[in-house]
């Protein structure tokens, strides 16, 4: 029996020490864009061991069982090899993907990377060919070296752990192993009390790199399985009678004598959509030359300076500015056909007004379940990469780039006559890997969204030229804010992001400096055009005199934050702390942000 308890006693340690070596490869591997010293690596590895315990016994059980087993029956030793094969492949394809997505995403593997399988070209867009292939090479090499690290630390023990034993001695092996297992499952759940194993308990540091090191990638996926994607998640934190009190007059589904800001409360509509491009590439974030046609044109129309994303993803930027509705740390809503197709839309609304809607994408309209969403509230017509030549589809690796897409809006409103009707537009080359025809900036990032820019403006001054100007409604915002440079979600200019109305419908150029979310597009946009929007939910007239908690709510991969004109408060909803503040509320926003989380869900 001494020789089956080494062999899992073996077993368990190579796997902590593949878990400590892998956590130093992700941090080397990052080094570049994230700094660290020894003493850093050493503290990752510490605060990171007791997710790592649990982690490992997670793996460790199905062993534990076969060796159990053995003390009766033969377990083949091909079994054992083909398990070990296994997590080998698991743990090397986790260490690969979690070191490889971190410099895009910024957080840890979770399960929220299988929403982007079921359309493959939405991944490989992102990066080269050679990428791909240096990856699988990291893949197999890892893999091959994980089973050998098994191989020479068990070869040795595995035929002593299998020797047959007396009757007596089985009794004696099986009532020790029994009186094992409620420890085994005690340290998978990590203790017995009411907290259990979670991700926040290896947060330490205030810089996030440290801790995502610290975290177990197998572990981070795992945990989230049931947290994401298509699954609702429901947050639980007050009574309803408190979840009230806190939101009191959060959202207020009427218009009470909104300012008014357009000429007609029946103009032709377009939404440009802008991919990732916050206001840290305009002069909110102190860049004049990277945007200069948008900085310029806010200055001609309605422009909302204290706008806020709803998310950092662009299938929650979407629905956050077409529906009116909240975006969530780990949901997709888009991405759940029987929520999303019920939702309320700018596009349906329209439509019953009479309006005829077309919606305009140059990628792939499958990725993140985007056609379902489209096609399921109002839009008529649909135009998306495969409606274009090879040529261009080809013209740019997430599809046709902007020039032509702008190109193909312009043709579209002018042969659409006099109307009502609402088109959409959402850009794509303002994306990693940043490959535009231009290239007059130094930096490739900031030249892609100064690529945007002239496209946009372009578009502009081509679109003021046409009769369609005079009775147009031009709306510009982003889906998002970009992780880049120092800007983060740690970062108030993060989610800060440019709305700005154009053309001839506009009354006059004005600011409109009331803190405000994306998703409040729809309610302002309606109380403008006199239509009730009652079933926007969450989404608030900014323009309105009942307008009077002006505040706005982001959330990112299981975090929130909470904005309003005096404090800004991050919240990690793993680590279970605030991470960001300014203004001195943060106990006061973290309970709203927790609040609108449950008031939110609760709408699903």
């Amino acid at each position: 029996m001494k020789q089956r308890l080494l062999f899992i006693a073996r077993f368990y340690a190579l796997t902590i020490l593949i878990f400590t070596v892998a956590k130093a490869a992700f941090m080397l591997a990052n080094s570049d864009s994230h700094p660290f010293s020894p003493a850093d690596m050493a503290a990752v590895i510490g605060h990171g061991l007791s997710l790592d315990l649990s982690t490992g016994l997670y793996l460790l059980a199905l062993p534990f069982l076969a060796v159990w087993a053995s003390v009766w029956v033969r377990v083949p030793r091909a079994a054992l090899s083909a398990y070990l094969w296994a997590i080998a492949a698991l743990m090397a394809l986790a260490f690969v993907a979690d070191t490889s997505l971190y410099r895009f995403w910024q957080f840890k593997l979770d399960a929220s990377c299988l929403q982007y399988l079921d359309s493959p070209t939405g991944i490989t867009a992102s990066v080269s060919a050679g990428y791909l292939v240096t990856r699988a090479v990291w893949l197999a090499a890892a893999t091959a070296a994980i089973r050998y690290a098994y191989h020479l630390g068990l070869a040795a023990g595995t035929a002593k752990a299998c020797r047959p034993m007396t009757r007596r001695a089985k009794v004696g092996a099986s009532a020790l192993m029994l009186l094992l297992t409620p420890a085994l499952v005690i340290g998978i759940r990590g203790g017995l009390g009411e907290s259990t194993t979670n991700i926040g308990q290896v947060y330490f540091s205030p810089r996030q790199f440290l801790n995502h090191a610290a975290v177990n990638p197998l572990f981070s996926f795992i945990y989230s399985l049931g947290k994401s994607g298509d699954y609702v998640v429901h947050y639980s934190y007050y009574s309803q009678a408190e979840c009230d009190r806190l939101t009191a007059g959060c959202f207020d589904t009427r218009s009470d004598r909104p300012d008014t800001l357009l000429s007609t409360r029946r103009p032709n509509i377009v939404i440009v959509v802008m991919e990732s491009c916050g206001g840290q590439f305009t002069e909110l974030g102190g860049h004049r030359e990277i945007t200069p046609n948008l900085n310029r044109l806010c200055r001609e129309g309605v422009y909302f300076t204290q706008c806020y994303a709803n998310s950092w993803r662009t299938d929650r930027g979407c629905v956050s500015i077409l529906s009116g509705w909240p975006a969530y740390p780990t949901m997709s809503v888009m991405k759940m056909p029987e929520k999303s197709r019920k939702l309320p839309s700018i596009a349906r609304t329209l439509k019953r007004a009479g309006y005829d809607n077309t919606f305009l994408y140059g990628g792939d309209i499958n990725f993140t379940n985007m056609r379902s969403y489209v096609l399921g509230t109002g839009y008529d017509h649909l135009a998306w990469k495969a409606d274009y030549s090879a040529a261009e589809q080809a013209s740019a690796n997430w599809g046709v780039r902007d020039d032509i897409m702008f190109a193909s809006l312009l043709s579209d409103i002018k042969g659409s006559g006099k109307g009502p009707w609402m088109k959409t537009l959402l850009t794509l080359s303002s994306h990693e890997p940043w490959d535009v025809p231009d290239k007059v900036l130094g930096d490739e990032v900031y030249n892609a969204f100064h690529y945007l820019d002239r496209c946009l403006g372009r578009f502009v001054a081509d679109l003021r030229r046409s009769p369609a100007w005079d009775n147009l409604l031009l709306v510009i915002l982003p889906d998002h804010g970009c992780r880049y440079r120092d800007v983060n979600e740690t970062t108030r200019l993060f989610s800060h992001i440019p709305m700005l109305w154009l053309g001839g419908a506009v009354k006059r150029p004005c600011r409109i400096d009331r803190v405000c979310n994306q998703s409040d597009l729809a309610a302002t946009l309606f109380g403008q055009m006199g239509i009730g929007h009652g079933d926007f939910t969450f989404s608030r007239d900014v323009a309105a005199r009942n307008y009077r908690r002006p505040m706005a709510f982001h959330t990112f991969n299981n975090g929130i934050t909470v904005i309003d004109s005096c404090a800004f408060t991050v919240y990690d909803l793993d680590a279970r702390r605030v991470i960001a503040s300014e203004g001195g509320r943060r106990d006061e926003q973290v309970k709203l942000g927790k609040a609108l989380l449950q008031l939110t869900s609760e709408g699903l």
